[in-house]
């Protein structure tokens, strides 16, 4: 967490409820609506357009299942490596789902299904695994075409790479706070005013009656500060991230024989995900974790569950290549020491786990 959302989290913590009319009630309110328009700025939206949510989980669910309600169809339009937010999402809502393919690299390649009209059509702006960026503009730009809405689930891009909602042409775009350095338990959906999600939830009416609920100032206040401090910096970020990940990269390939590496450009500069053969990916992690370095196989929200990643499976990597896999993420706090000590314990890490072996 960012230390200026820290501080607005402070300042702003006693906050009261700012549906209330009296004074202090008003007050908050008006702490609200500047973390509004200071994200709606940052982002190319309109102030009525940013709707405060729990998590980008609940931002996605509130986004598909409330797109989907909104239409007389019943067809999705999706990707096989979609995060669990909207692939679970995308199940309940019992709808006929067909999937955009994915080629070797991760990156959706066909965009036909889009012709056809459907009820809603989700597509993530980059993976979380690969860190693949999907070619979210000319998605949302051909099934507006066709009179479908769409949904862009962007927790992994906002804050990391540049986004204009309204150029982009979505309908609905989900983010979580935590990715940019603002408080966990916070997230945000933009939403147009039309085509615009029916209501899954029910009570007061905040937030256009999308997310009902009393709002909390405090994590909104931080969310604009924390995004405000991130935006200002992505381009000098995403160029130091990824001459680290570059640099990591080749260290291991030169130091470990039979590596796979799965990320492929375009992507998120502070993405590294590959696999080593023969290794089970959860004996890594566990030997990293000895020694310091804080890795996951996958998804940090479906993580315990031992068996090869869905988004790999679906790119064309083997099961056997798929479950010795690793994800490398850098973030502010990574430096060239932070390569440097990965590059230091990796190879012997990676020499145990293959003498451990695979699961049965």
């Amino acid at each position: 967490m960012r230390q200026v959302a820290v501080d607005a989290w402070v300042e702003h913590a006693q906050a009261l409820n700012p549906g209330s009319q009296y004074r202090s009630g008003r007050a908050a309110r008006s702490v609200l609506d500047d973390a509004r328009e200071t994200i709606a700025g940052l982002l190319g939206a309109e102030p009525i357009e940013v709707i405060f949510t729990a998590s980008g989980t609940e931002a996605d669910n509130l986004a598909v299942t409330g797109l989907y309600e909104a239409s007389p169809l019943t067809r999705i339009i999706t990707t096989p490596i979609e995060h669990p937010a909207v692939l679970e999402t995308v199940r309940a809502t019992g709808a006929q789902v067909d999937h955009l393919p994915v080629d070797a690299t991760g990156h959706v390649c066909d965009l036909s299904l889009l012709d056809t009209p459907a009820a809603v059509a989700t597509c993530m702006w980059a993976n979380n695994e690969t860190g693949a960026i999907q070619p979210v503009a000319e998605f949302a730009a051909r099934a507006t075409a066709a009179g479908t809405p769409t949904h862009v689930d962007a927790v992994q891009v906002v804050g990391r790479l540049p986004v204009d909602f309204h150029a982009l042409g979505a309908t609905t775009l989900a983010a979580s706070a935590h990715k940019f350095g603002g408080p966990r338990g916070a997230g945000l959906l933009l939403a147009r005013r039309s085509p615009a999600p029916v209501p899954v939830l029910h009570g007061g009416g905040q937030e256009r009656g999308i997310r009902p609920g009393t709002l909390d100032v405090a994590s909104a206040a931080a969310i604009a500060a924390a995004l405000t401090e991130a935006v200002a910096e992505i381009d000098s970020e995403a160029a130091r991230l990824a001459a680290l990940r570059d640099r990591l990269r080749e260290g291991i390939l030169t130091r470990i024989d039979d590596v796979v590496v799965h990320t492929a450009e375009p992507a998120l500069p502070g993405h590294l995900h590959l696999s080593f053969p023969g290794a089970e990916g959860d004996s890594l992690i566990m030997l990293l974790d000895q020694q310091g370095v804080e890795a996951s196989t996958g998804s940090a929200c479906s993580s315990g569950v031992n068996r090869a990643s869905d988004v790999l499976l679906a790119a064309g990597v083997s099961d056997h290549d798929a479950r010795g896999a690793v994800r490398f993420t850098l973030g502010r706090e990574t430096t060239d020491d932070t390569v440097d000590a990965v590059l230091g314990v990796l190879p012997d890490v990676v020499a145990r786990a293959r003498a451990a072996g695979m699961a049965g």
